[in-house]
């Protein structure tokens, strides 16, 4: 008699399934249990998981839905699977990422490995510079409206393990529970916030978009981040043969372009002089248009490029006013800049990369805020002004105690009093 499980999963990847789930963190699911507590008995836990994942018996529980502010006052639904769950998923997507990584389009850019957003963006600049027309697509709700029987094919074309494909099947019909408890079926969509999900609604677009694009398209350029995408084209004629031709293509498979968020630009620059209404494209949190440019060697120019978005300047500035920095009087600045430090490093390496203006203009509203605290909280500065030249001091003395005062140092950029 043999103790063989159908399907072959090893309790070592269970193990490091744990690891990943861990270092991401995330928070509870419909069952209340925390990654704390998952590890209360932890060796237990990760048996169960291993036991049910290899022997074919694993059902995953509901999904918890949580609406995430958006902007506008709109939210974006996200789905939290259980502990488990997360690391049940993280299991199978280890084992067939390997099978259908190397598939992918090399303009194909989210939740792929050596792949970043900070690529895809440097990458439309380029194109950018070279192609005057654009097509900035939106997918409305792409993540609900994903087709379970198409998503299902794509993923047969390179898994052919029936368990694999049983649990796949699985998570995408896994129950929804919504805020007032109740239970919503699935028959559509694949949740955000899942394991699983960002690579198969990859493999979706792959076959849905980027395949299709290269057999109908081949001229066309574009870069793709998940669902984000924009394509370069040689005229205003082609734009709107492509944005007419993709219409019913993502019609066909069950999908629909935003027709407001949808829009043909034109990147206007100092080789691209026409005229057309729409001149700006948002991508990834960047917005391009045209910006007067320093030439290295003398003058200015117009280029067209990108600098964050006035939309991810407003969700900056609105978490510094979450955190009344000026209110915490009983803090030092030692203390506010280790309670502040994650944030602003996460905001300075990503839009910091591509373009200065996070660190000249946006955070040039936490220093505000630092010097409302400094005259807030020592009596003997008798001015806004005299709290901005204390604060001023503290930055020349100490650049290194935020991220964008060192920044600033590091680029030569003036530190300018507030």
């Amino acid at each position: 008699m043999t103790d063989a499980k159908p399907i072959v999963i090893s309790k070592s990847q269970v193990f490091t399934a744990y690891k990943r789930i861990k270092a991401n963190k995330g928070s509870a699911g419909v069952d209340g249990e925390s990654l704390k507590d998952f590890e209360l008995n932890l060796r237990d836990n990760l048996y169960k998981v291993w036991n049910r994942l290899s022997s074919g018996s694993y059902l995953p529980p509901a999904v918890r839905r949580v609406e995430i502010p958006k902007g506008k006052g709109k939210t974006r639904p996200l789905g939290i699977p259980t502990v488990s769950d997360r690391i049940a998923q993280m299991v199978v997507k280890m084992q067939i990422e390997p099978l259908i990584e190397p598939h992918f389009h090399p303009d194909s850019y989210g939740y792929r490995p050596n792949k970043s957003a900070h690529q895809a963006v440097k990458q439309a600049r380029t194109r950018c510079w070279k192609r005057a027309w654009v097509l900035d697509m939106d997918i409305q709700g792409f993540f609900d409206n994903i087709d379970h029987e198409l998503m299902m094919r794509a993923v047969k074309c390179h898994i052919s393990e029936r368990g694999l494909l049983l649990y796949i099947e699985r998570w995408l019909k896994a129950p929804v529970q919504l805020k007032d408890g109740s239970i919503q079926v699935s028959d559509k969509g694949t949740p955000q916030g899942g394991v699983i999900s960002p690579l198969l609604a990859n493999l979706f677009l792959h076959y849905v978009f980027d395949r299709w694009l290269e057999k109908y398209w081949a001229g066309i350029q574009f870069e793709r981040y998940a669902d984000d995408i924009v394509c370069h084209c040689v005229s205003k004629r082609q734009a709107d043969a492509l944005y007419a031709s993709l219409q019913k293509r993502f019609e066909s498979c069950g999908l629909k372009l935003h027709p407001e968020k949808t829009k043909i630009v034109y990147c206007k620059d100092a080789n691209h002089k026409g005229s057309y209404p729409v001149i700006t494209v948002d991508f990834l949190g960047f917005t391009f248009k045209p910006r007067l440019t320093k030439s290295r060697y003398k003058g200015f120019f117009v280029s067209y490029g990108p600098a964050i978005s006035r939309s991810s300047s407003q969700r900056i500035w609105t978490t510094m006013r979450v955190w009344r920095l000026h209110r915490r009087h009983d803090k030092t600045i030692e203390e506010l800049s280790l309670y502040c430090r994650a944030s602003v490093r996460g905001w300075i390496n990503y839009y910091g990369q591509i373009e200065r203006s996070v660190i000249k203009s946006v955070l040039f509203h936490l220093d505000k805020l630092l010097s409302k605290w400094a005259y807030c909280k020592y009596r003997k500065i008798k001015s806004r002004g005299a709290a901005s030249r204390w604060l001023s001091g503290v930055q020349e003395r100490q650049p290194g105690m935020f991220a964008h005062w060192l920044a600033r140092k590091q680029r030569g950029l003036t530190i300018r009093a507030v």
